[in-house]
């Protein structure tokens, strides 16, 4: 198998050939390793270098033999170090043990071949951290960003190098790579994916763990092989009536739709080209058969902004100086970028008081946004306000920002997607819109809570109706 051929299978296609016997899971590892030596020195999307073989799985599992990668936090695997993208951690910690997820995705038989760069603890909307010493870049435009924070993952997605890796998503992490670089992001709710052992709820329950694909079939398939709880688990989900590779393939039902192309913060701006993309995909779904309508649920921005910036900085200063204690140090500019230092002396200062404040506030526009999803089966925005950033524009190393300047940066970009981690609702970006100068435009579908079903049927739809897999980036292994 050449890399070419490699390339031109999404994973469900790749395990069909291994378990027909076409083609051995030995020589896809080695088409991928070809095809990851040839792209990621110009996008930098790897952690390190790639592993010297595949990491153990089960060859019985569904995507026995096919090619994967892990993002370098939060999931790890045993003896495999992992740096959350931090120089604090020098060449990385080793666990003895794989995390629940890690496990999930070796009996779903991934061939796990590398660790996909994140930006430092992941509080980024683009993947530029110092500890990898470059930038990841975006496969369609290599002066632009890759998305954050799973973008390492994205890239290498995008280009064909992997059909699939690990991703999480605590304000976007998923969605907005995903729409960067033109794949396909579901964000679970939360729940749905265990982070254990080592979590219950990361990040006050923004954190979700998933992946990031290239098909709609894959990402349904996968979604089938690693959802529900462990022992422990404080979530547990019903077993889905039908499995979510079926809905993808069969389709939707005729829903009731909402689309609105203002952020929750309307003094946020979004580009001219993906606010048009939404009213293209509105005419589209309409001619689907669905009942459109533009509406969107209405919140208090500033109370919401306020308690997302204090999660996300009591998690910073927690990670961060939990850390610290166990490698003996004090942490610095020599060990963290300056806004990460910013934000962990900030989430120094919250008290517990602070803290149940920012729970009430996620709790009312939890409430908010369920309420509004009553009156409609799924909300279309934007992923994002602008289709991708330049590299360098979300600088985590700017000394002259403080926490509450590095949080606006990042959310007047990442502008629609934080407030569905604080609601827990399931979302998925997919790439249906391409800008004037060629870069992927990503259309974010939110659904009602647990209803990850009817976000893949309709997906499944569009990808049939506005079919995004000829569309190839022009840094590619194609």
């Amino acid at each position: 198998m050449d890399i070419g051929e490699y390339a031109a299978q999404d994973a469900t296609g790749l395990a069909a050939l291994i378990r027909d016997r076409q083609v051995s899971a030995a020589e896809v590892a080695a088409a991928a390793g070809q095809a990851l030596d040839k792209i990621d020195p110009q996008l930098s999307a790897i952690a390190g270098e790639r592993y010297e073989a595949p990491l153990g799985c089960d060859e019985t599992g569904v995507f026995a033999g096919v090619p994967f990668a892990i993002k370098d936090l939060i999931v790890h695997a045993a003896g495999v170090p992992t740096r959350s993208g931090s120089r604090l951690f020098g060449p990385g910690a080793v666990y003895p043990y794989d995390t629940h997820l890690m496990a999930r995705f070796r009996r779903a038989g991934l061939a796990t071949m590398a660790t996909t760069t994140s930006p430092e603890f992941g509080f980024n909307a683009t993947t530029e951290a110092l500890a990898y010493g470059g930038p990841t870049r975006n496969p369609w435009d290599l002066t632009r960003s890759a998305g954050g924070s799973s973008g390492g993952s994205a890239a290498l997605v995008a280009a064909g190098a992997l059909p699939m890796a690990h991703a999480n998503d605590g304000g976007g992490s998923i969605r907005i790579p995903a729409a960067a670089c033109g794949a396909v992001g579901l964000k679970p709710s939360r729940g749905r994916i265990t982070a254990g052992p080592d979590f219950a709820d990361p990040l006050m329950g923004l954190g979700v763990e998933f992946a990031i694909t290239r098909s709609v079939r894959d990402c349904a398939a996968l979604f089938d092989a690693v959802h529900g709880s462990e022992p422990g688990d404080r979530y547990l989900f019903p077993a889905p009536e039908r499995p979510f590779a079926e809905l993808a393939r069969t389709g939707s039902r005729r829903l009731r739709i909402a689309f609105t192309t203002t952020p929750a913060d309307p003094d946020r701006e979004v580009d001219a080209e993906s606010a048009a993309a939404v009213q293209v995909v509105a005419q589209q779904l309409s001619e689907l058969g669905h009942e459109v309508h533009e509406a969107a649920p209405s919140i208090d921005s500033a109370a919401f902004d306020r308690a997302n910036l204090d999660a996300w900085c009591s998690f910073l200063g927690d990670a961060v100086t939990g850390a610290a204690a166990q490698l003996g140090l004090t942490p610095g500019r020599e060990h963290l970028e300056a806004t990460t230092l910013a934000c962990v002396e900030y989430g120094k200062t919250l008290s517990a008081f602070d803290i149940y404040a920012a729970e009430r506030v996620f709790n009312t526009v939890t409430r908010e946004v369920a309420q509004f999803l009553t009156g409609f089966d799924v909300l279309l925005t934007p992923t994002t306000s602008r289709p991708t950033i330049p590299l360098g524009r979300l600088d985590a190393d700017d000394p002259e920002l403080d926490a509450r300047g590095w949080y606006d940066r990042i959310f007047e970009y990442a502008s629609f997607t934080a407030l569905f981690n604080a609601t827990g609702h399931p979302a998925i970006s997919l790439p249906l819109a391409q800008s004037t100068q060629g870069w992927p435009i990503g259309m974010q579908f939110v659904g009602r809570y647990g209803d990850e079903g009817t976000l893949l049927a309709l997906a499944g739809d569009l990808e049939r109706a506005m079919p995004w897999a000829d569309r190839r980036p022009p840094v590619s292994v194609y």
